[in-house]
């Protein structure tokens, strides 16, 4: 009987669901997250009947005909890059992004990553670099004599010292963004990879070619609406629940059939 893999299909999907709103849930305080949506799609359908089969010499066609669907999979996990609220934090290497855009950071391999996680942090040498002790582009070094640093809303990194009148600047940031937003990887700590699907990373100064705008003292909460993802996880709950009672209503009519003498 086909109902007990088409409601088993649907159980996959909706605990599929369940695992992206919980993920979703988990993050809904990490800095710069961006909600996640599960997306799906009916599987193949057997043609009993195709539509507009001729059903008579008289060359009378069948106007709907029988297709039975046989369930549902999953297609995407798709990314809402809707941003999140602006915090306010004070600290000096606390940057949001206001706007569009990416930090770009190198990774021990060598490789690039982009990541909206704006808690930056320096090393004992001064370099700035993020949460995880990746190096933050272009590579700017605080001076260990400086007394307060300042960031503009272009990125422009300035250094205060207390025998100098006029701050020293030190360099600037760079945003980077890219065509297809939603085709970059994910591979944790708010890191992204470049894929073909999300384009080449299209870099530029902050404020430019539609970039956002860096805003010093503050972080960008996580985009999770916990209400939202509660509803969400009621209805997915709800669909295992019905998948469940299909799957035993088709149990008991087999149960039944082979009791038939």
């Amino acid at each position: 009987m086909r109902a007990l893999q088409i409601a088993a299909t649907g159980m996959a999907a909706q605990q599929t669901r369940v695992e992206v709103i919980s993920n979703n849930l988990a993050n809904m305080s990490t800095t710069g997250y961006n909600a996640r949506r599960a997306e799906f799609a009916d599987l193949h359908y057997q043609q009993v009947t195709r539509p507009g089969t001729i059903s008579a010499s008289d060359g009378t066609l069948v106007p709907a005909g029988v297709q039975l669907g046989l369930g549902v999979r999953p297609t995407a996990v798709s990314i809402n890059l809707a941003q999140g609220s602006l915090s306010a934090t004070g600290g000096d290497l606390d940057l949001a992004i206001d706007g569009a855009g990416f930090l770009e950071v190198t990774l021990p391999s060598g490789t690039s990553a982009y990541s909206r996680d704006g808690g930056l942090k320096r090393t004992a040498d001064g370099l700035i670099v993020s949460s995880d002790g990746y190096e933050v582009a272009p590579g700017i070094t605080i001076p260990a004599d400086s007394n307060a640093i300042a960031i503009n809303a272009e990125g422009e990194v300035y250094a205060y010292f207390s025998d100098q009148v006029e701050p020293q600047l030190l360099g600037q940031f760079t945003l980077a963004d890219f065509t297809n937003e939603k085709g970059l990887e994910a591979i944790g700590s708010n890191l992204f990879l470049e894929t073909g699907a999300s384009g080449p990373a299209l870099v530029s100064t902050p404020g430019e070619n539609g970039l956002g705008t860096l805003r010093q003292g503050y972080l960008e909460e996580s985009s999770v609406d916990p209400v939202r993802e509660i509803t969400d996880l009621i209805k997915a709950q709800r669909g295992y629940e019905l998948n469940a009672k299909v799957i035993s209503a088709a149990d008991q009519m087999l149960g039944a059939t082979a009791q038939v003498r």
